[in-house]
């Protein structure tokens, strides 16, 4: 059976924000109040929790290409786990591995990433197809992105060379603004 309908829905960008621990005071004070007193917001938000243990546990298993933050780096960090961190500079190249002990690859693309409105990511792995992210997550203030390619594929995979690009997108102009080669040696 299905909660009865909410006469005032919380939006999902708050809901977010709370499950994520960005809300605080009387913001926090207000959400909680509402949402714990409805169950169409409460059912939503477990949802929402939900959704959120599922990525997590494909991420950690290695199943999932990721550009994180500088933040979810640290929690990375935090929480013991086994990282190996490869950073590059537009037009540069790094030999790389995972050994079957780590949990992720961090690769830190540096680009200058101010001005710009939307970014994308191109990979390619050896000959295999590209993979292209688009629109992906990224501060212009830290001058990298940080891209978690899936550990589970990578402990795989043979010798090869991995090629990357950041592709900008400012008032209606594409701009490649780095490429970078990951040559990879099994672990």
């Amino acid at each position: 059976m299905s909660a009865p309908a909410c006469t005032a829905p919380v939006a999902f960008a708050a809901l977010v924000e709370y499950w994520l621990g960005e809300l605080a005071g009387e913001a926090q004070d207000r959400l909680e109040e509402h949402v714990f007193g409805c169950v169409s917001c409460t059912a939503r938000l477990g949802e929402l929790a939900a959704l959120g243990a599922g990525i997590r546990a494909a991420f950690r298993d290695g199943a999932l290409h990721a550009v994180i933050s500088p933040g979810a780096l640290e929690m990375m960090r935090r929480a013991g786990l086994r990282l190996h961190e490869y950073p590059v500079a537009p037009g540069g190249s790094v030999q790389c591995t995972i050994a079957a002990s780590d949990d992720f690859v961090v690769s830190r693309l540096a680009a200058p990433l101010g001005g710009i409105e939307r970014l994308d990511l191109v990979s390619q792995a050896g000959e295999g197809p590209e993979l292209r992210l688009e629109d992906i997550p990224f501060d212009p203030a830290a001058g990298e992105v940080l891209f978690c390619p899936p550990a589970a594929l990578l402990k795989t995979l043979p010798a090869h060379t991995t090629r990357m690009r950041l592709v900008a997108h400012a008032q209606g102009e594409q701009r490649l603004l780095g490429e970078y080669a990951f040559n990879h040696t099994p672990g």
